[in-house]
């Protein structure tokens, strides 16, 4: 029994002696983690070649998120100064018509009232004006008076006035006085479409009795469609109107839209941010109005720490460098990575200046043997 005891002891105490010494190598590991050392036939090898970081002027890229929209000018909505009945309409949302293309047919009889208005007015002011040319010609005869003849040329423009107000009310409901007569009279109006676009609201239906309040329809004239981009004030100084930026969308980011910023509004909303109003160079029905859209605009940056891309690494979701502390030891250095440029990428670190010596050519043969624990 006692020589089992021993035995069982024994064993305990290997067990813990080899626990111990595991953690004392984690502990190591844990330590130099982050560094590694090379041998000078791994380094020859590896291929790896160690400089310093540049100090360049590189292009910045400010990236903007925002809407396509279509300006207020670009909507419009389509009414009738008088209220009717719609007789015929075929419009749906969606479709697309053309600059006077008809829309709706409305019908009362007020239309017809209208119409008699004009008419009669223009009769009456034939005859006045009929009666103020025959008294004029009398009064330049002294046969008549002075006052019949002021009379009869108040008569007669107040008819032309009455007239001319019919015939704009006229010009409203798209009726042409010009070719107007009693045997044309119509009970109905044609809505034609005041621009070329495409329906994006249909309010009526056949039947529908419509007030001159209501909205028929709305139109929208794709062609005219700009983007509205958020930029935090920041960056608004990065931004200036004619700047040329490159557009694209989350579901097709390889397609890119060339455009131009049009306005800055310089008042900031709740969150801090401006609009900045950008002009497509070229319309593109794929940008429809709501559709989520991303834009990048270059700008020139002052002078900033760069590296050739080779140098630079991506572990774990963080960027990293190799920085070279001498004697084939290298220790690796997180940054904050910035934009590309001729080969080069701008990089942040404290740790980093333009004296340091880095890996700049096969970094990540390098980041492969730090990941395999130095066997190459």
């Amino acid at each position: 029994m006692k020589k089992y005891s021993i035995v069982i002891f024994s064993f305990l105490f290997l067990v813990s002696c080899q626990k111990d010494k595991k953690e004392q190598q984690n502990k190591t590991a844990v330590k130099q983690e982050n560094s590694i050392h090379l041998t000078s036939e791994q380094v020859k090898n590896a291929g790896l070649i160690v400089g310093n970081p540049e100090e360049r002027t590189v292009k910045g890229i400010l990236q903007l998120q925002g809407t396509v929209t279509v300006p207020p000018k670009s909507v419009v909505n389509v009414s009738i100064p008088l209220g009717g009945y719609i007789k015929k309409t075929d419009l749906m949302a969606g479709m697309h018509v053309r600059k006077g293309q008809l829309l709706a047919v409305v019908e009362d009889m007020q239309y017809i009232q209208l119409q008699q208005d004009y008419l009669t007015a223009k009769e009456k002011f034939q005859l006045a004006k009929s009666e103020y040319d025959r008294q004029k010609e009398l009064n330049a005869k002294k046969a008549s008076s002075d006052k019949l003849y002021e009379q009869t040329a108040t008569e007669m423009q107040t008819q032309r006035i009455y007239m001319s107000s019919l015939a704009q009310k006229l010009a409203l409901l798209n009726i042409n006085v010009k070719t107007l007569s009693a045997s044309n009279i119509s009970k109905t109006v044609a809505i034609t479409s005041p621009i070329n676009g495409m329906v994006s609201k249909v309010n009526v239906n056949v039947g529908k009795y419509i007030a001159p309040t209501d909205m028929l329809f709305e139109l929208m004239e794709m062609s005219d469609i700009v983007l509205v981009m958020n930029a935090f004030e920041k960056d608004i100084h990065l931004l200036s109107v004619g700047q040329t930026v490159t557009a694209f969308t989350n579901a097709n980011p390889s397609k890119k839209y060339s455009a131009k910023i049009a306005y800055i509004n310089q008042s900031l909303n709740d969150d801090r941010a401006a609009e900045v109003i950008c002009k497509v160079n070229q319309y593109d029905s794929a940008l429809v109005p709501g559709l989520f859209i991303n834009t990048e605009a270059e700008f020139n940056n002052e002078k900033a720490l760069t590296v050739p891309e080779d140098a630079v690494v991506r572990w774990q979701g963080k960027f990293f460098v190799f920085a070279a502390n001498g004697n084939n030891n290298y220790k690796m250095v997180a940054v904050e990575p910035g934009t590309r440029s001729e080969g080069y990428r701008q990089i942040k670190s404290a740790a980093i200046q333009a004296s340091s010596k880095i890996v700049t050519r096969n970094a990540y043969t390098l980041l492969m043997t730090f990941m395999n624990g130095g066997d190459q």
